[in-house]
């Protein structure tokens, strides 16, 4: 921890807001100290006079003196963190859980698969990829977004192209005047002839619980075993610690034990989803 007192918020300054949607705004973080973190791993955001909430950091890993933190718009919560301006004093605590097993994805193909906000917590992942992309045979990035006008990061889409061993594509669930690309849901990107070496690949996936639950269903058909697909359980966080039981999934808690969960090691239990 980075405190001594591991319920104490270290003082961050707000330094940038950017709209990203119309519902979803990225804070830019500069805590009083670095706060190392892994991808994956969430960080418990206070609004001082309000409350708190987890949040799985956007950015860089490699960047310990800033974070980003990508909100979406769901509650009292959020509703007021969207009011927040530069310059404002927030907390962070954190991190917490173990953040994505890198080191069994080296030497493999990785395969991403993200919905709406489901992009920010791999948005860590990819520039932890991306930071030492010859560790990793191959990176596939699947997007899908309700709507055109509610992409996440769609300025970056085309630095991700740019990678070595790098790919990405992108849908809509609706499309609207002007769109020119693949529409429908996520699960389209992964079609039976998915040039993807299912034999030495692992997935992840992170997004809304009814996609988390056809991509791994469509992963399984496509001949994934349990064992190569990792969840991003980050909506069940709350404390932290392994105290409330909130974030429970038979004798796992995800806030120590994920969030980013090996579906073989979860797949019997009826809370996955």
């Amino acid at each position: 921890m980075i405190t001594s007192n591991p319920y104490l918020p270290m003082e961050t300054e707000l330094l940038e807001v950017i709209d990203e949607t119309p519902t979803i705004k990225t804070l830019v973080l500069k805590p009083r100290e670095p706060i190392p973190f892994r991808a994956g791993q969430f960080m418990q955001l206070t609004l001082p006079g309000v409350g708190e909430a987890p949040f799985t950091p956007s950015s860089n890993p490699r960047d310990a003196d800033r974070q980003e933190i990508t909100i979406l718009k769901t509650g009292q919560v959020t509703d007021r963190l969207h009011d927040a301006a530069p310059g404002d004093l927030l907390g962070l605590r954190g991190p917490f859980g173990k953040g994505y097993p890198l080191e069994k994805f080296h030497g493999k193909e990785v395969l991403l698969v993200g919905g709406g906000v489901g992009l920010a917590p791999l948005r860590a992942l990819i520039y932890a990829l991306g930071n030492e992309p010859k560790k990793f045979r191959r990176v596939s990035i699947k997007y899908g977004a309700r709507r055109p006008a509610e992409r996440l990061y769609p300025g970056q889409y085309e630095q991700w192209r740019g990678i070595d061993n790098f790919d990405f594509t992108e849908t809509v669930d609706v499309a609207e005047d002007g769109w020119k690309g693949n529409v429908g849901v996520v699960t389209t990107l992964l079609p039976d002839d998915l040039d993807i070496d299912r034999t030495n690949a692992y997935v992840v996936s992170c997004g809304p619980p009814i996609m988390l639950r056809f991509v791994t269903l469509r992963c399984l058909e496509l001949g994934f075993t349990p064992a190569q697909i990792y969840l991003s359980l980050n909506r069940k966080m709350s404390c932290g610690f392994g105290v409330c039981g909130r974030c429970n999934i038979g004798p796992y808690y995800l806030c120590k034990d994920g969030p980013d969960m090996c579906y073989e090691k979860i797949m019997h239990y009826d809370n996955v989803f």
